[in-house]
This record gives structure tokens, C-alpha cells and sequence, in this order.
């Protein structure tokens, strides 16, 4: 069964509660399934490291994962209208596989959350599909088609899912935020086997 990464970092858990709703939704296409993974945490101090397997939650991403999927959710909270260092510097070291072509032609989408209502969430939305538009990715979005777009008071943007935590990060998702998730994950999973078709 093809596989559609959902590759994300998350410090307090926002970004990961978002990455689970775009799993769901690619799950619920036939034929296709979720390969959840996550990036270790980027340490300055050389004798303080993550472990090489995470304790809890997704494993780490490899590049493997890349080459076998048939598309990518890629997410990120929000660091000063960017994606967090975490992720970035693993996407800094994909340049074997930006020469293989490894991801071009596949579907791609993005998501995000920040901590504060006008936090940076579509800078950094629209920040993170720089990379996947030199990898070659398809990159989409969220269409208006879905009412909630219109209708949610918190996050979802037309660049991608996002998610306003609150300043404590303890805000859980909206029902908007969680069907505007689902729904991302949705179509990209559909979008991902009408290219595989």
C-alpha cells in the first residue's frame, strides 16, 4: 500500500495533534496509508544528544522514507514566521536526494502551529513550501470548498492546516482546525494516488 509521509517536529505537542488528524484523513482514502515520522531535536551542546530512537511518538525520519513515499505532509510550529531549526536543518542535509529526484513530481502540503493568533502561522506556511518547490513537489493547499475555512475563529489558512496554541501552548484543536486537518490529509492522500494511477 503506498505510503504518504507526515514528517513534523513538535516541541509541546500542537504540531503533533495535527500531524494525527492529516494521517487520519490519508487513511481514510482506499489505498493509501500514513507513514508518520519526526526529526530529533537539534542540540548545541555535542554531549547532550537525543537518543537515536525516540522514547515516544513517531520514529525518526530517514531518507529512505523519502524515496518510498507517494507524497509528503510536512510540519512545523512557527518560529518567527519559519519552520523550527529541527526540521530545517534535516531538510538542509537532503541534497542527495534533491539530485535523485526523490520527491519531485510527488504531492506535498503543509502544516503549522503557533502560540499566538497572528504568530507568523501563514509566513511560515508559505516558508516551508520553498524547499518543496525545489525538491520538485506538488504543492497544494486548502480550497475553500471546505466550509470551515470560512467559519474557524482560530487556525486553517488556504497555504496549509495550522493550529493556535495559546500563549501556555495548552489549547487543544478546534473542531475547525481538526477537520481542516483531516481534510488536508485527504486530499493530499487522493491527489497521491491519482498520480500513482
Amino acid at each position: 500500500m503506498p505510503d504518504v509521509l507526515v514528517l513534523y517536529y513538535s516541541r509541546t505537542g500542537s504540531v503533533r495533534a495535527l500531524a494525527d488528524h492529516i494521517a487520519r484523513g490519508i487513511d481514510s482514502v482506499a489505498g493509501m496509508s500514513a507513514r508518520v515520522r519526526t526529526v530529533p531535536r537539534v542540540v548545541v551542546a555535542t554531549e547532550a544528544a537525543d537518543p537515536a530512537v525516540p522514547t515516544d511518538g513517531a520514529p525518526y525520519v530517514e531518507a529512505r522514507d523519502l524515496s518510498e513515499c507517494a507524497g509528503l505532509a510536512l510540519g512545523s510550529p512557527t518560529r518567527f514566521g519559519a519552520m523550527a531549526a529541527p526540521l530545517k536543518h534535516f531538510i538542509d542535509s537532503l541534497g542527495g536526494e534533491w539530485s535523485r529526484g526523490s520527491l519531485a513530481g510527488k504531492p506535498a502540503a503543509v502544516f503549522t502551529s503557533t502560540s499566538s493568533m497572528h504568530g507568523g502561522q501563514e509566513a511560515t506556511l508559505l516558508s516551508m513550501m520553498l524547499p518543496l518547490l525545489h525538491h520538485g513537489m506538488l504543492v497544494m493547499g486548502i480550497p475553500y470548498s471546505e466550509p470551515d475555512l470560512s467559519t474557524t475563529r482560530s487556525g486553517g489558512t488556504p497555504y496549509g492546516a495550522s493550529h493556535w496554541a495559546g500563549p501556555a501552548g495548552d489549547q487543544p484543536l478546534s473542531d475547525e482546525e481538526k477537520r481542516l486537518a483531516f481534510a488536508l490529509g485527504k486530499r493530499l492522500a487522493s491527489a497521491a494516488s491519482r498520480l500513482l494511477s
